[in-house]
């Protein structure tokens, strides 16, 4: 199958030669969120089986894991069709050690993907995770990893890519902090829209999020905030944030925790409403947080329940082609865009013309 297609990627991934599942009039949401499902699968923005995964001395992910949240039987029930697993990083490491605790979980996922041929499929494109959901397989995307694992190199940046990183999230250092991107941060954003590396801002300051806005080519990501108008937390984000995200194309994917959501599922339900309603169907997505250490919604309390998430939001009224955007076609547009924007930037910026500006710059 091709990859990727040579035109500039479409706004929504759904078109009318997408046939949607044939629904009864009659038929109870749960039965229509599993017929839309099989047809556009989740596509989870936030997973964390490679940190986990080091703890256990033994783990089988085809025949089912009980020590973890996410495994292969548990994610076909769910139809999810892709992950983006974290490559998270211990609290107050940094330097030269958040280097090298990243590549020995690119190491982990590389091992954990290839043991499991049969369930799993790295992946580096929107075109490879059609393909391998085609041949039923679950697509598992690299990252998002944190801003120190660059070790403040733009080398490292390259080589990461290289290993496969496709997501990083700009916040916690120097040149991406509260008060918005350095010089230096602002050549990392191009660097990576170079590369094709999509630009993660869940956590990032608002002065850093609008930076990030104007000077990235390609959407850029929120693969764990909620809507603070409902939920108070320092990682969701404000109406005016929202909207300027809708603005700018880019994708807000809601969390299944419940401090950043609430206790059910019909508050997860509800946070989706909001980021539709401002920032619009076309920038609202799912990221499961699962395996990550947090405390996850009492309905949705493991990776299998994503069928009942998507039965609430039809019972509220959501279309069959606002759910498929929902689920599979937001983060192919954003994958598609970033690969659009990674081949026209190739053509005029060169790494080897890449300013490294100083880190107080």
């Amino acid at each position: 199958m091709a990859d990727l297609q040579d035109e500039r990627p479409t706004r929504t991934e759904v078109s009318k030669h997408d046939a949607l599942p044939v629904s009864e009039p009659d038929a109870v949401p749960l039965e229509r969120a599993h017929a839309i499902l099989d047809a556009y699968p989740v596509a989870d923005g936030h997973s964390g089986p490679p940190w986990a995964l080091r703890s256990l001395p033994w783990y089988d992910l085809e025949l089912g894991e009980s020590a973890l949240d996410t495994d292969v039987p548990r994610l076909r029930e769910s139809h999810v069709g892709a992950l983006f697993w974290s490559l998270h990083l211990p609290e107050g490491v940094d330097g030269l050690r958040a280097v090298g605790a990243t590549l020995e979980q690119l190491d982990v996922v590389n091992t954990v993907v290839h043991a499991h041929p049969e369930g799993l499929r790295l992946v580096h494109t929107a075109g490879q995770a059609t393909d391998a959901r085609n041949c039923s397989r679950v697509a598992v995307l690299l990252g998002p990893a944190q801003a120190a694992a660059l070790g403040d190199s733009l080398g490292t940046l390259r080589a990461l890519h290289a290993l496969g990183l496709r997501v990083l999230t700009l916040s916690g250092t120097s040149w991406a902090g509260e008060s918005g991107l350095t010089r230096f941060g602002e050549e990392v954003v191009r660097e990576m829209n170079r590369l094709g590396v999509l630009a993660d801002l869940s956590g990032a300051g608002a002065a850093t999020v609008r930076r990030t806005f104007v000077v990235s080519k390609a959407p850029v990501l929120f693969t764990r905030s909620a809507a603070r108008a409902l939920r108070a937390h320092p990682g969701n984000l404000p109406d005016e944030l929202l909207a300027e995200l809708g603005a700018a194309k880019g994708l807000c994917m809601v969390p299944l925790t419940a401090d950043q959501t609430g206790p059910s599922v019909r508050d997860v339900a509800d946070h989706l409403d909001h980021v539709r309603e401002v920032a619009g169907p076309e920038c609202v997505g799912l990221s499961g947080t699962y395996d990550t250490d947090t405390a996850q919604p009492q309905d949705p309390g493991d990776a299998s329940r994503y069928p009942h998430l998507i039965a609430e939001l039809l019972h509220r009224g959501w279309s069959e082609p606002e759910i498929a955007l929902l689920t599979w076609g937001n983060v192919q547009r954003v994958l598609r865009s970033a690969d659009f924007t990674a081949r026209a930037t190739q053509q005029r910026r060169d790494p080897s013309t890449a300013k490294i500006a100083d880190l107080d710059g």
